[in-house]
C-alpha cells in the first residue's frame, strides 16, 4: 500500500459511531414512547367523552384559542355509571383565558338557593340537587343561569376518584391553613403549614367541613387549593412516571364534553393560564327557607352581580344586569336583611301559583 494513500485515510472513530447509534436509538425509542403515550391518552379520554346536549358537533372555542368557561362537578358518592346520580358535592366555575394567561375559579356552595333549569314545572331548591335531577346538563344550565355566564364545557368527577388521581400524579403539596383532626374523614391529623399529601389524605383534606371555622366556605377554599396542586403536578414532567395509572383513573371516573382534540389544544395553547390561578366563591346568607323549613344559603343580588361581573370580565364579556329567579325572589322577600348574619326566614314565591 502506498504510504501517501495511507496518510490521507481518516482515522477510525468507533466511539463516534457508538454515540450516533445511542442517539439514534434514543430518538426512535422516544418517538415510539411518545406515540404509545398519545395512543393511550386518546383511548382513555375518548371513553370519558359525553356530549352535554346529545350533539356530536364540536365547539370551536378551544380550537380557536378563545377564553372559555367550564363547570367542574364533584360527585361525592358512587361511580359515574350508577343509576342514582346523587347530588353534587362540589360546583366550581372555571374560566380559562389564554390571552390574559390566567384561570379564575369560583365555587358555588352546594346549599345555594337556585332555580332548577330544565324541569317541566317550577322547581327552586339547593343547587346541588340539579345534578341528581338532570345530570351534568342541568347542573351546567342551573349554574349558568345563577351567575349569568355562558358555560360551554363541563367536567364531572367522582370525588372518590380524587384519592386515585392524587396518587397517580405522585401526591400534592398544600399549605394547610390551620391544624385539625376530623373523625368524619378518617381522623388524619393535619398540621398548619406545608404538607405533602397522598391520595387518602388529600381526599380527607378536601372533604373536611365540621372542623373548619368557615364551614362549607372553608372547604371550598381547600378544594380549590387541591385542584391547583393537582394542576401543577399534572403539568409537570414527573407525571409521566404515573401516566398509566392516571389514565386508568381518569377514564373510569370522569365524564366531560371536552374532546381529545380539545384536550390536546388545551395542553398546547392554554398551559400558561394554569400558572396564574385566582379563586373566589359565591357568598350566601343563612336562611330558613319556606316551604320547608330547610337551611339554605341565599346570595344577595349584589353578590350575584359581583360574581357575574368577575366571571364575565375573565371571559372578555361585558357586564350585564342580573335578572334571574334569585333576583325576583330577593325582591319579593322585602323584610330579609342581607346585612344581618343571623339566619332569617326566606319564602320561595312560586310564580306558577301566582305568589
Amino acid at each position: 500500500m502506498d504510504s501517501r494513500t495511507n496518510r490521507h485515510q481518516r482515522p477510525s472513530r468507533p466511539w463516534l459511531k457508538l454515540i450516533l447509534l445511542i442517539v439514534s436509538t434514543a430518538l426512535v425509542a422516544a418517538g415510539l414512547y411518545g406515540l404509545r403515550l398519545y395512543s393511550q391518552a386518546k383511548y382513555a379520554f375518548d371513553k370519558t367523552y359525553a356530549s352535554i346536549d346529545g350533539s356530536s358537533k364540536a365547539n370551536p372555542t378551544i380550537q380557536n384559542k378563545k377564553p372559555f368557561a367550564a363547570l367542574l362537578i364533584g360527585v361525592d358518592s358512587g361511580a359515574l355509571g350508577r343509576t342514582d346520580n346523587g347530588r353534587s358535592d362540589t360546583l366550581i366555575v372555571a374560566v380559562v383565558n389564554p390571552q390574559k394567561k390566567q384561570t379564575t375559579l369560583v365555587s358555588v356552595p352546594r346549599d345555594t338557593a337556585a332555580k332548577m333549569i330544565g324541569t317541566k314545572s317550577f322547581n327552586m331548591q339547593k343547587i346541588n340537587a340539579a345534578y341528581s335531577i338532570g345530570g351534568s346538563k342541568m347542573a351546567v344550565d342551573t349554574v349558568s343561569s345563577l351567575v349569568n355566564v355562558p358555560i360551554n364545557y363541563y367536567l364531572t368527577v367522582n370525588m372518590g376518584a380524587l384519592e386515585k388521581i392524587v396518587d397517580a400524579v405522585g401526591g400534592i403539596d398544600v399549605q394547610v391553613p390551620f391544624s385539625f383532626t376530623d373523625k368524619d374523614t378518617g381522623s388524619q391529623h393535619f398540621v398548619k403549614g406545608p404538607m405533602h399529601l397522598n391520595g387518602a389524605w388529600a381526599l380527607a383534606y378536601a372533604r373536611m367541613r365540621h372542623e373548619d371555622p368557615e364551614g362549607d366556605y372553608g372547604r371550598q377554599k381547600r378544594q380549590q387549593q387541591v385542584i391547583r396542586a393537582i394542576l401543577k403536578k399534572a403539568l409537570s414532567t414527573d407525571t409521566l412516571t404515573h401516566f398509566d395509572s392516571l389514565l386508568k383513573t381518569i377514564s373510569g371516573n370522569m365524564r366531560t364534553n371536552l374532546s381529545f382534540s380539545d384536550l390536546t389544544a388545551l395542553v398546547a395553547n392554554y398551559r400558561a393560564a394554569a400558572g396564574k390561578v385566582t379563586t373566589d366563591h359565591v357568598q350566601g346568607h343563612n336562611a330558613w327557607v319556606y316551604p320547608g323549613p330547610s337551611s339554605y344559603q341565599v346570595p344577595a343580588t349584589a353578590e350575584l352581580q359581583r360574581v357575574s361581573d368577575k366571571l364575565r370580565a375573565a371571559l372578555g364579556l361585558k357586564s350585564e344586569t342580573i335578572a334571574n329567579q334569585n333576583v325576583r325572589e330577593n325582591n319579593a322577600n322585602k323584610t330579609f336583611d342581607f346585612n344581618n348574619p343571623n339566619a332569617q326566614v326566606y319564602t320561595i314565591y312560586n310564580p306558577e301559583l301566582g305568589r
